[in-house]
């Protein structure tokens, strides 16, 4: 799978993803940072990944402004950080399919999580 990693979320999901044979695409050190947020969802599009994220909104605004998409994964914990970030993340791609991704948005939180639309 092709991932995408915000601004805000941890560089090290990168070398996690990395070795579990997943590509990772982050701006920062780009000299592109700084984005907004559609423009930055825009660039996930582009390079055909999934947006990884803690930016809460997202998971509100792109169910509304987006029919396709490749999918997106915010992790809205109460007191994030980096292991906590990671262990969700991992935990998500552990039980659910790479085909659950694609159109669909998933918030991950401290007990629960959701997904938009639901799973079958």
């Amino acid at each position: 799978m092709r991932f995408f990693l915000d601004e805000n979320f941890p560089k090290s999901a990168a070398n996690m993803l990395r070795q579990i044979g997943h590509e990772v695409h982050d701006l920062r050190g780009s000299g592109r940072e700084g984005l907004g947020d559609p423009q930055i969802f825009d660039e996930a599009q582009r390079y055909e990944s999934i947006f990884l994220t803690t930016d809460r909104d997202f998971f509100h605004t792109i169910p509304h402004l987006y029919e396709k998409h490749h999918g997106v994964i915010v992790i809205a914990l109460r007191q994030p950080n980096r292991a906590a970030i990671l262990e969700k993340l991992s935990w998500i791609l552990q039980h659910l399919k790479a085909s659950d991704f694609a159109n669909r948005t998933i918030q991950l939180r401290d007990r629960t999580w959701i997904a938009i639309p639901p799973l079958e």
